[in-house]
């Protein structure tokens, strides 16, 4: 059965008004298009394709409040990390997968319906690695789940660490991860980047890796990366996350890589409002805003893509899957929010994380492709993000996954 939703305002499509849905998928865009059986009335809103959220840790997500335990006191990413082996003692299948859940749905209902998630497999049970397999098969109807083989303690710094991410890829890892500034020394974070993408060309699998998430200006495991996937031609199906160091780098440093990191398209993943809280603790003032250089990215031509990160969990006591939220976060701490800035800002939480994800051939508002679109309550690009507006429904192959009514508000006011 044919369908219409009509009276749209579509994003990238300026003189588009309707879209017809047939099987599941996106026939037609355009105006006064021929009707349909069924036709639904969109109220001039605003569609997106739905949102992406490309870094997310579905195993640790509501860790901190389950466990009834307080996180890094001292509000840092190491303190943090040291702490976590005590909350992964507690972790089953089933713990996993009721937390991990409950993300999940916080995500989907506020639009989002592509997730990659970093599963730390420095566990020789994988108990957080099969839930999330799990998780992925049963609720693929509702959502997309690519899963990171990522050793939180390290690829070296946990002894064994190397052969659980490779044996984590075996079992159904779509990604190989690592975390070289945590290695215990740089000799070892640099051998564990050559193993990540020694790893991902014998598995056949992307790369994502968190990669100098410090403030410390010598981290410089990016520019290993960078440089063994432009010789490997692999840096379409590579993204380095946070690289929070490389906003602390010189210009020299840092304009000089970005010419590099051009030549081999990699990706690059910005998590605004987790490193903005734990980044520049050290710092007294100016304070470092833990962002790396996203303007200088966009301008670039560089991918970049805002994602949520942590939900409650020892790292972070906020977040709540809102990328709206995240998007807010990310353009004022990142200065991006000129005129023609504004209009492409969206970018960053869709089609952006899409191609961190290696999803853009299929995913987005084109003919051809899966029916899969988010409605926003408002009807332009500008004010849906001047006043951070919900989503009032979302689309999945053609099929409302949620609707909700408009909230009115009757407010008397005496002049």
């Amino acid at each position: 059965m044919k369908k219409k939703f009509f009276n749209a305002s579509i994003y990238r499509h300026d003189n588009a008004t309707e879209l017809v849905i047939e099987n599941g998928k996106i026939t037609h865009i355009g105006s006064n298009l021929p009707k349909c059986e069924e036709e639904i009335d969109l109220g001039g809103k605003l569609v997106l394709p739905p949102y992406v959220d490309p870094h997310l840790h579905l195993d640790y997500v509501y860790t901190l409040s389950a466990l009834g335990q307080e996180g890094a006191g001292s509000g840092t990413l190491f303190e943090a990390i040291e702490m976590w082996p005590k909350f992964k003692e507690t972790l089953t299948v089933e713990s996993v997968k009721k937390l991990a859940l409950k993300g999940i749905k916080d995500e989907v209902s506020q639009g989002v319906q592509h997730i990659r998630t970093h599963i730390d497999v420095t566990d020789p049970n994988f108990a957080a690695l099969k839930a999330m397999l799990e998780m992925k098969e049963e609720l693929k109807d509702t959502l997309d789940i690519q899963i990171v083989a990522f050793p939180q303690e390290g690829m070296y710094m946990y002894k064994g660490g190397r052969d659980l991410v490779e044996e984590a890829l075996k079992m159904g890892a779509d990604a190989v991860g690592g975390i070289p500034h945590y290695e215990p020394a740089r000799e070892f974070g640099e051998k564990s980047v050559h193993e990540i993408v020694k790893l991902a060309l014998k598995h056949d699998k992307m790369i994502d890796v968190h990669c100098d998430e410090t403030d410390d200006p010598h981290s410089r495991f990016v520019e290993l990366l960078n440089a063994l996937v432009l010789m490997e031609d692999y840096g379409t199906r590579t993204t380095a996350s946070h690289t929070c160091s490389f906003g602390s780098a010189d210009d020299s440093y840092a304009f000089r890589m970005m010419d590099v990191f051009k030549k081999s398209n990699m990706n690059f993943i910005s998590c605004p409002t987790e490193n903005a809280y734990l980044q520049g603790r050290q710092d007294s003032y100016p304070k470092r805003r833990g962002l790396t250089r996203v303007k200088e990215f966009i301008d670039a031509g560089i991918n970049v893509a805002f994602a949520q990160d942590s939900i409650n969990d020892p790292w972070y006591p906020m977040g709540n899957g809102n990328m709206m939220n995240i998007l807010d976060n990310g353009i004022h701490l990142a200065q991006i929010m000129g005129p023609r800035e504004i209009q492409t800002n969206f970018d960053l939480i869709t089609y952006n994380g899409a191609r961190c994800l290696n999803i853009q051939d299929t995913y987005g508002l084109e003919e051809g492709k899966a029916a899969n679109f988010i409605v926003l309550n408002e009807a332009s690009v500008y004010e849906a993000i001047r006043k951070r507006v919900d989503v009032l429904a979302s689309v999945r192959n053609g099929e409302f996954l949620f609707r909700r009514k408009e909230m009115a508000y009757d407010i008397p006011l005496k002049l």
